[in-house]
């Protein structure tokens, strides 16, 4: 029995984290031993858990990155013995996620994994991989990365540091990265495998397996229809660069008689600051409540300026609700003709236009687009068929 061991920041809990279960139970379907190792947080899994590290160990890896940059390279004695279980587990692959959050340190990871001849998978979900600090730099226009990180714009961003080591993060990053040959790299969009081919990761196999939903989840229910027309957006934390502000200016554009603007995954003090006509919604791990929210809402709408792919898009598109986009990053593969609308980065007024178009279907264009939608999901995000991929990837490096 073939064992495989995913290592990321959470276990069944958030997007990456529910994909690492999600891989977990297919593998235990087909014949593997599976396991994930986590260091933040879980939820219940089917799957054989392995904590790395304690709250503390977190809180210790958090102030020695905020005050020497030093992301991933805290956590020693957590890695340590993490490191001593693997080499019990004896795992035939080893299938990285997020491997930053403050809970494992990458550099004795890879002297590891750089010393054994376990093949290694990477599905990269953001490009802290291929940066000397940043999880995302479309916002800033910054290209050091393609070349070598220096006197980095975004220090104060994710993860915040009082100083800048950019540049020996990463030259430390590429040395240890890229010396592991038999590593292949999962993107989950087209658009972020093209910067990672951009990248130090360039001269290793690349490809791209885009996020799935469940179908049997994620569907089309009916719902009671109300008098407004509601507009949902959906984060699992909402900042700038996911377009909060440009929900506000929004609401001052759409007459609050007709439209509902309804967000979720705020944060108490978010709730408390909204403007009026807004309606604030927590975080939630219910999918029950997410695929209520989806069917009763009329448009989702992402506003974000940077996404390495759209999960809730998808869902939602699997509810059969049509989504609008901005022009960025991976958002456009997501969407076609005929299952939304994609507008120019920012432009709050297009939003405005596209939401009025979208009120004024007629019921028969509605089930029209409603069954558009399903069958884009269908098509493009099965579950079943994107884990599939990731099964079929495992055989192929085992052989």
């Amino acid at each position: 029995m073939p064992t495989l061991l995913q290592i990321n920041e959470t276990a069944n809990s958030g997007s990456h984290g529910v994909i690492a279960e999600n891989i977990g139970r297919l593998a235990n379907g087909k014949g593997w031993k599976s396991i994930i190792a986590y260091g933040r947080w879980a939820n219940t899994s089917q799957i054989e858990l392995l904590k790395i590290g304690s709250r503390v160990s977190v809180i210790e890896h958090a102030i020695e990155s905020r005050l020497f940059d030093n992301h991933g390279l805290s956590s020693r004695l957590a890695t340590k013995s993490f490191l001593h279980h693997i080499d019990q587990i004896r795992p035939d692959i080893i299938h990285l996620h997020n491997i930053h959050g403050y809970y494992l340190n990458y550099r004795l990871l890879f002297d590891f994994l750089n010393s054994r001849s376990i093949p290694v998978i990477w599905t990269i979900h953001d490009c802290w991989g291929f940066t000397g600090h940043c999880a995302h730099f479309i916002q800033a226009g910054c290209e050091k990365w393609k070349t070598g990180c220096f006197d980095c714009e975004l220090i104060h961003s994710y993860p915040k540091s009082f100083v800048d080591r950019s540049k020996r993060n990463y030259e430390l990053k590429k040395s240890l990265f890229t010396a592991k040959k038999d590593i292949h790299i999962v993107s989950v969009s087209h658009w972020l495998a093209g910067l990672i081919r951009q990248s130090y990761f360039r001269d290793k196999d690349i490809r791209v397996i885009e996020n799935g939903v469940d179908l049997d989840v994620f569907r089309i229910s009916d719902t009671q229809e109300g008098d407004k027309f509601i507009i949902l957006g959906v984060a699992s934390v909402w900042t700038s660069d996911k377009g909060l502000q440009d929900f506000f200016v929004l609401r001052e554009k759409l007459d609050r008689a007709v439209f509902e603007i309804v967000l979720i995954g705020l944060n108490s003090t978010q709730i408390r600051d909204l403007p009026e006509g807004i309606i604030g919604i927590k975080r939630t791990e219910s999918v029950d409540e997410l695929v209520k929210w989806y069917n009763r809402a009329d448009v989702v709408l992402s506003l974000s300026r940077a996404e390495t792919f759209g999960m809730t898009l998808a869902e939602s598109m699997a509810c059969g609700t049509p989504v609008i986009v901005y022009n960025n990053t991976a958002l456009p593969e997501i969407v076609t003709d005929c299952t939304g609308y994609v507008v120019e980065n920012g432009n709050i007024d297009q939003v405005v236009e596209s939401i009025l178009l979208l009120r004024q279907r007629t019921q028969e264009a509605i089930i029209i687009q409603r069954r558009a939608c399903r069958d884009r999901a269908v098509l493009q995000f099965d579950k079943n068929k994107c884990l599939k991929q990731y099964l079929d990837l495992y055989d192929e490096v085992i052989k």
